[in-house]
């Protein structure tokens, strides 16, 4: 079984990292991270720079697991991209993570985290950020 995190440059992000990697590191089973966005010419705060994903790559290597990081930029949107990853794996569980939002925050629909929970066909994981 796969271990999926869907991983964004910020510390909700780096929490689901660190989460999955406890988690596969406990029940010993292969770990994916992805970060998934549309791409095309828009500034997506969600996407993996270079350095980032490099960063990324080097603490996954030094976990120990059997590790694969997929930065996907194809036009789809990130539920997209993980409701197929999801469907063409055999995934144990999803793990995202979540940022504080007040009280208006939560009635606004639309957040990816919001979606994921909804959709997809595995269990799933929401982790807080430390504060």
């Amino acid at each position: 079984m796969t271990i999926l995190v869907a991983y964004v440059p910020r510390p909700e992000g780096e929490a689901a990292l660190a989460k999955g990697i406890e988690i596969a590191k406990r029940r010993d089973e292969h770990l994916v991270v992805v970060n998934a966005s549309p791409g095309g010419g828009k500034t997506d705060p969600s996407a993996v720079d270079v350095v980032d994903a490099e960063r990324v790559e080097e603490i996954l290597k030094n976990s120990g697991l059997n590790t694969e990081f997929k930065q996907l930029v194809r036009g789809k949107n990130a539920v997209e991209e993980i409701e197929a990853l999801i469907e063409s794996m055999q995934v144990s569980v999803l793990i995202i993570g979540l940022r504080k939002r007040s009280p208006v925050g939560k009635l606004i629909m639309g957040s990816v985290a919001q979606e994921l929970l909804l959709s997809v066909s595995c269990p799933v994981l929401a982790v807080k950020a430390g504060e």
